[in-house]
């Protein structure tokens, strides 16, 4: 679809194919939408979620689109004994990058970039350094990026990791990898938070952290600036 084409708010069920399993979206675009931001959950968590639906709700006040998909089935994500395929991080950034090809497919004109937590930042990460330049920013919530592991210092989206102040295990990990990362990057703890956020007004914090960073990265004017240096590299 081309850009001429949107002109009022796009809501659109997706079902998209990977690797014989087909994984349902909802793609959210307020008019005059130039990027999307895809969010990619860990296990135990969906695009249903209070924590999610208030980052899309502000990502989109803020303009840009939002698609929200599950990286597991149905039937997948009950199977809590085992947990194996919630940290299969290399199965989980197939099915991203393969969402990420049917967006580009649908609005070519889109800018795509990545909303992670837990796992799922992990594979969002992986995703990125794959495909390149096709992802402009990637925001990682209380992430395990760690488990990304070679796939770090290849990523070329602006990475933002959001952790919360009294999470220390995860901040551990997180700076780990944030020593290893070669892009723009960012590093940024919320005052008081633990691992969910659940903290008074901790995730309004999230959501306008993350919100403001995909502004930043997913503009047209970013993109040109990024498509001239990479002209010179």
């Amino acid at each position: 679809m081309s850009q001429a084409a949107q002109q009022i708010p796009t809501i659109r069920n997706a079902h998209i194919p990977s690797g014989g399993i087909t994984l349902a979206g909802r793609l959210e675009l307020p008019i005059g939408a130039q990027a999307a931001v895809v969010f990619v959950h860990g296990p135990g968590s969906s695009g249903q979620s209070p924590r999610n639906q208030l980052v899309a709700e502000t990502i989109r006040n803020a303009g840009l689109g939002t698609f929200q998909f599950d990286l597991l089935t149905s039937e997948e994500a009950i199977d809590t004994h085992t947990r194996e395929l919630g940290f299969d991080i290399g199965l989980l950034a197939k099915r991203l990058v393969d969402a990420t090809y049917w967006l580009n497919g649908e609005f070519d004109y889109l800018r795509a970039g990545y909303f992670g937590a837990s796992t799922g930042a992990a594979a969002a990460l992986v995703a990125a350094a794959e495909l390149g330049t096709i992802v402009g920013a990637v925001v990682s919530r209380s992430g395990r990026p760690d488990l990304a592991k070679d796939a770090l210092p290849l990523v070329k989206a602006a990475t933002l990791l959001i952790v919360g102040e009294l999470d220390s295990q995860i901040i551990e990990v997180n700076r780990h990898a944030y020593a290893q990362l070669n892009c723009e990057k960012e590093i940024t703890m919320v005052p008081r938070a633990t691992h969910l956020f659940e903290e008074r007004g901790a995730m309004d914090q999230v959501a306008q952290l993350a919100t403001d960073w995909f502004q930043t990265h997913l503009s047209e004017h970013t993109h040109r600036e990024n498509q001239h240096q990479g002209d010179f590299k």
